[in-house]
């Protein structure tokens, strides 16, 4: 089951890219969701722009041994938008459930205190792929390295699926490594503007494509996610001795 998960900065709850913290009356709706997709959206509460801002897979459900009546929903494979995904565009509510309230004033209510909330597949499909749009987009493939002679066979098919917005292989969309790949990349090389964190070179080539390549701190079979924070851009020659230093120091780079 799909689901939206509301996060609110400075809440107080122990939220993450890895994790997930919520009160017992949300247990039964996150335990559905165990794997299956759910997308988080920033609330109004601290700051948040009302919207969907990034998307993750429930792995397990496990209490929070500090606090009796708290739970973590553990999450992997999570990815961040390219750009957040509006709640409500031009009147229209990105959740079928919102856009069934009869009174416009009635949302807020219907909102209060349901931040964990049941999500239509379609509408889960129409958030993502909006979503990750500008990873979609034939103008970055080069950059990102999604261009025809970059893919295998089966990305290449489904990065056709997401760019004719077939929203029938979403999943598989979300779970291959060359789209998930070229997502980070955009993160960490808009991060650091294309150079090398250690070299400072900024090499451009002929197609448009930085030379730098976006290396993960945490190594994804180590429980890496693929987000900017856990990133940093290294030209190809600078790449492997300095990613070994950079694993050596990997708590000062992921805090910097």
């Amino acid at each position: 089951m799909k689901a939206v998960l509301d996060t609110k900065p400075g809440s107080g709850y122990d939220d993450s890219a890895e994790k997930y913290h919520f009160p017992s009356r949300y247990l039964k709706t996150l335990q559905d969701c165990v794997g299956d997709w759910v997308v988080f959206r920033r609330t109004r509460a601290s700051g948040g722009d009302l919207s969907y801002f990034a998307v993750g897979q429930i792995e397990e459900i496990v209490p929070d041994a500090q606090n009796t009546g708290l739970h973590y929903a553990k999450i992997c494979n999570y990815l961040t938008f390219d750009s957040p995904t509006p709640w409500n565009d031009r009147g229209r509510y990105a959740e079928g459930a919102l856009r069934e309230v009869q009174e416009p004033w009635q949302v807020g209510a219907r909102l209060r205190g349901n931040s964990v909330r049941r999500l239509r597949e379609s509408d889960f499909n129409e958030i993502v792929m909006r979503g990750l749009s500008g990873t979609f987009s034939e103008e970055n493939a080069i950059q990102l390295g999604l261009d025809r002679d970059s893919l295998d066979e089966e990305s290449r098919s489904l990065l056709d699926d997401a760019r004719s917005l077939h929203e029938r292989r979403v999943s598989q969309i979300l779970m291959n490594r060359k789209i998930r790949d070229a997502r980070f990349r955009g993160a960490v090389c808009s991060a650091y503007d294309n150079p090398c964190a250690f070299t400072g070179l900024r090499i451009i080539n002929g197609g448009g494509r930085a030379e730098v390549q976006a290396a993960h701190i945490l190594p994804v079979k180590d429980g890496g996610p693929d987000i900017g924070q856990n990133g940093i851009a290294l030209s190809a020659t600078a790449h492997w001795p300095n990613h070994r230093y950079v694993e050596m120091h990997r708590e000062a780079f992921i805090n910097a």
